[in-house]
């Protein structure tokens, strides 16, 4: 079980929110979260929040062959070397909200270490090309399991080592909504129909056909997806894997995560069921198109802190989400208490 942010720390923080210069209950959610952010840096009023932190996870999926995306493969690739250049549409929230970016491959279906624009970093703990289609074969060996977790184990510990206050996961991978909605369907023990959406934005007859893929999934698989080790092998990928690594490793190390769209919110799912009690260390960024993605949050008990109408993944939704927080907490740092203005 994982220990808490400080409980009496979060106590303290809600006191100094109700003794600020503002009505009682105004700052809504902002005086919610800020608490929160308190009670995971320990101290009130908290830090102000300058080191956030985003982790792209990036890996292709054997089951995008088969139908379930509007997108082919090769998109996973190419916007590797995108978010490399700082072109993406996350790399221009990230550089305007002053969050850091870091890309690792860990299946991406090309031999991205072949190309000079790639940096070595970004292959160096890669585990495969592409993870099994999760409807016909495990997405992962057991060794390439091991690797995977190892690796999102690690790259957390870089972050947190190098200053994080806060981390966030974000996603690229074609057809990686698939083996998300059977990671979320496997945990909560719905039929996929329940938590299968349309992704990059498939048609009802393609929908349709992902649902019976999901279906399939969690059919071969069976009662293994009570284990959530074994959900993560089968059902999974390397990306989604080493995601669910990184967000374990944070809520032990006590480090908040701030969580983004469908595949983030399915492995923090999952990182729950690994590791009881890591939830409290979650915040939940945004609300996605994506119905798992709500009944996982559900689940969770998060509320998002943005509803937009986002479906781009890449840690994008989060990242949209970071002025929110940062605003919320300089609201309990430096907004006057009541009894300083009444003297």
């Amino acid at each position: 079980m994982i220990t808490p942010p400080d409980v009496l720390v979060h106590s303290e923080a809600e006191a100094r929110l109700a003794g600020l210069a503002t009505p009682p209950g105004a700052l809504g959610r902002l005086g919610e979260v800020a608490c929160w952010f308190a009670a995971t840096q320990g101290q009130v009023p908290p830090p102000a929040l300058t080191d956030v932190r985003l982790v792209i996870f990036a890996g292709d999926h054997g089951v995008a062959a088969h139908g379930v995306s509007a997108f082919p493969s090769e998109i996973t690739g190419a916007m590797v070397r995108l978010f490399l250049a700082g072109k993406a549409g996350v790399s221009a929230l990230a550089a305007t909200h002053d969050v850091s970016v870091r890309v690792l491959d860990l299946g991406v279906d090309a031999d991205l270490a072949d190309d000079p624009a790639v940096s070595p970093d970004v292959t160096a703990r890669k585990v495969r090309r592409s993870s099994g289609a999760i409807h016909l074969t495990d997405a992962l060996s057991q060794e390439e399991y091991d690797r995977a977790w190892q690796a999102g184990c690690d790259v957390a510990r870089d972050e947190i080592a190098a200053g994080a206050q806060l981390l966030i996961s974000g996603d690229m991978g074609i057809g990686n909504t698939t083996p998300a909605a059977a990671m979320v369907a496997a945990a909560l023990g719905l039929p996929a129909a329940e938590v299968t959406g349309r992704g990059t934005g498939i048609d009802d007859a393609s929908w349709q056909h992902k649902v019976g893929v999901v279906q399939q999934a969690l059919d071969r698989v069976g009662a293994r997806a009570q284990d959530p080790h074994e959900t993560l092998r089968a059902l999974s990928s390397a990306d989604l894997t080493a995601t669910t690594a990184y967000l374990v490793t944070a809520a032990e190390a006590g480090v908040p995560v701030l969580l983004d769209g469908m595949m983030s919110v399915a492995c923090a799912l999952t990182a729950e069921r690994i590791a009881p009690g890591a939830a409290a260390w979650f915040a939940a960024g945004h609300r996605s198109t994506e119905p798992g993605q709500s009944l996982a949050l559900e689940k969770l008990g998060l509320e998002p802190l943005l509803d937009l109408g986002l479906r781009l993944g890449e840690g994008s939704g989060a990242v949209a989400a970071v002025p929110v927080l940062r605003g919320a907490v300089a609201l309990l740092r430096d907004v006057a208490l009541l009894s300083e203005v009444m003297g």
